[in-house]
């Protein structure tokens, strides 16, 4: 079918301005152009029909393979020449498509011709002046060279014999001048790079090392290509560079470099080099492992906003644009940088600018040191000092408690047993050993008190537990029934039994009988103590109370010294000081809060704060 159509349109094929034919895939031309048919001086009528190649002569044109491959679905390009009548080569560029049906079958070939002698002889008039103008290069120190296969003979330019060191009339071979070469990896390299250029057409431009006629070891820079004749290599030539004086700085700038890398990877600091941008060009390897990257690469042409926190970005670009735009240095400024993660570290941090031969900024040097460890420590020795002071300040209030109560349980003892010595009368002297008595009870309560004041300063470890509110209040409530019927205390409990807080177990019991016989010690004359128990949740904290009808506190009076180790007031009696010391102290260990309100002659509530956290 489609050469059927093919054939319908033979004669618009014919008239195409450029040489084109058709040939089925026994290779019997189809249709061609005039120009084709003209460019093989053939008689058109003659040739369409016939076998390819009996129409030209093969001998001449080296066209059965790439056809062959053509047909086999490849696109195929190369040139040929030609001699014309008056002995003059012309080149031609060849290409071959395949001719497809409708089916997408390849049933044939298209070839293509075009006259390109122009372009060859240019390109080969201009290899020639490049060649004449390296031979002439005695600064660049460039020779040349050229070899011919048929003669094996090998030229080498004046510039060539100089850089390997040989006299002027020195007449090199192919195997001699590839054994110039640094026997090992530069010989094995340069023998494969000419075997594939002839086998192949393969060029190559190539840094190796040559050892010279006087055993001097040099770096050139060799490079060779294939000159066709007739489709065929025929030459190779190329060119020759000593470019050991750039090979050696070269060298040295690498060495340099290493040892800077080497130098900037081993000290213990963060360093980083940032572009106008503020695009990192260079980190260290203390910024890689910072960042957890094992590739500098993967930091390189990122900014601050791909690797911290939006905020922690901005900062730091505002101090880069002002240290490239002030050209003055950052120096040891205190940052903190927040990664993506959430996670925080920080630095002593400066900032230097980084500038050109012209003296422009072209970007900042950065240099971090991470100082995450002092500031945990400063923060340590600052909490160190804060206890000590506070135990300083408890350590004083607990010897002003030892010196006022213990001299005045002194006294009080002291001036008691010189009663009952100089005491006669039977009956007085039974009172006084009563009064004996309740002094030593006394004595031992304050006693009592100091050994929970001293339990709770030096308790460092308070582990919390999840107890039921309800339970400890029943058991101070069993601990205290003789107390709370002698003294017609009434107890309205609305807590539900649900309700747990998170407490250490052995301050629990204290702070609830410690508020409760406050409550009922401080009652009010004229009434009965009522007491009024609730609880809420509010978030993580539960809000405990304890409302009692009592005699009520003036808190402006004595507002500041109501939770006092020691403080006197209420009839002189000490016993709501050193209690509510105690409980403040017990909350405060557990991370919670109390807090007092109170009316005089109307009563007290007193709130506690549980922190329900781990």
């Amino acid at each position: 079918m489609k050469t059927n159509i093919l054939n319908a349109n033979a004669y618009t094929i014919k008239q195409l301005p450029s040489a084109i034919a058709f040939v089925d895939r026994n290779l019997k031309l189809n249709c061609a152009s005039d120009e084709w048919a003209a460019f093989f001086n053939l008689d058109y009528h003659m040739a369409i029909g016939k076998q390819l190649f009996d129409v030209i002569d093969e001998s001449n044109y080296s066209w059965r393979d790439p056809l062959v491959s053509t047909l086999e679905g490849n696109t195929e390009c190369f040139l040929q020449t030609k001699l014309t009548g008056n002995g003059i080569e012309k080149w031609f560029e060849l290409s071959t498509k395949p001719w497809y049906s409708e089916e997408e079958n390849i049933i044939g070939a298209i070839i293509q011709m075009e006259d390109v002698s122009n372009r060859v002889l240019m390109d080969l008039k201009f290899q020639k002046l490049e060649n004449l103008l390296r031979d002439q290069s005695e600064i660049s120190k460039v020779g040349t060279w050229e070899y011919d296969l048929d003669s094996e003979r090998i030229e080498w330019s004046a510039m060539t014999k100089k850089i390997h060191e040989v006299p002027h009339d020195y007449q090199p071979s192919i195997d001699k001048a590839i054994n110039f070469y640094k026997q090992g990896h530069d010989r094995n390299t340069i023998s494969m790079l000419v075997h594939n250029c002839i086998e192949k057409g393969e060029t190559w431009n190539t840094k190796l090392k040559i050892v010279t006629a006087k055993a001097n070891e040099r770096w050139v820079l060799a490079a060779g290509k294939p000159f066709y004749k007739d489709g065929k290599i025929s030459r190779l030539i190329g060119t020759f560079q000593d470019i050991t004086e750039d090979v050696e700085a070269e060298n040295k700038i690498i060495e340099n470099e290493k040892l800077l890398r080497t130098l900037i990877d081993n000290i213990p600091l963060n360093i980083f080099i940032k572009d106008k941008d503020s695009k990192k060009v260079l980190v260290n390897k203390a910024e890689c492992d910072y960042l957890g990257v094992s590739n500098p690469q993967e930091i390189i042409g990122k900014t601050d906003y791909d690797l911290y926190d939006k905020d922690v970005a901005d900062i730091s670009r505002h101090e880069d644009v002002h240290v490239m735009k002030t050209q003055k240095p950052i120096l040891k400024k205190r940052t903190i940088n927040v990664k993506k993660d959430g996670s925080s570290t920080s630095f002593l941090t400066s900032k230097i600018p980084f500038v050109n031969a012209d003296g422009r900024s072209k970007g900042v040097i950065g240099i971090s040191m991470d100082i995450s460890d002092v500031i945990q420590k400063e923060d340590q020795l600052r909490n160190l000092i804060n206890v000590t002071a506070i135990q300083n300040k408890k350590l004083i209030n607990f010897a002003h408690i030892v010196s006022h109560n213990l001299r005045s349980h002194t006294a009080n003892f002291s001036m008691l047993l010189d009663f009952l010595v100089n005491e006669k009368e039977a009956s007085e002297r039974k009172r006084i050993m009563d009064m004996l008595l309740h002094a030593s009870d006394n004595l031992m309560d304050t006693l009592e008190n100091l050994n929970e004041v001293v339990d709770i300063s030096t308790d460092v470890n308070l582990e919390k537990k999840s107890l039921n509110l309800n339970e400890n209040i029943t058991k101070v409530q069993q601990n205290l029934s003789a107390f709370l019927h002698q003294n017609n205390v009434q107890i309205n409990n609305n807590i539900a039994d649900t309700v747990n807080v998170k407490a250490v177990p052995a301050y629990m019991e204290s702070i609830i009988l410690n508020l409760v016989t406050n409550a009922v010690k401080y009652r009010h004359p004229d009434r009965n103590p009522s007491i009024v128990l609730s609880a809420k949740k509010k978030e993580d904290i539960t809000i405990f109370c304890i409302q009692d009808n009592g005699l009520g506190i003036d808190l402006d009076k004595y507002g500041q010294k109501l939770f006092g180790m020691y403080k006197t007031f209420h009839n002189n009696k000490d016993a709501r000081g050193i209690g509510l010391y105690i409980v403040k102290n017990q909350i405060e260990a557990m991370g919670g809060n109390i807090t007092v309100k109170s009316e005089v002659e109307k009563g007290s509530t007193f709130s506690v704060y549980f922190n329900d956290k781990d």
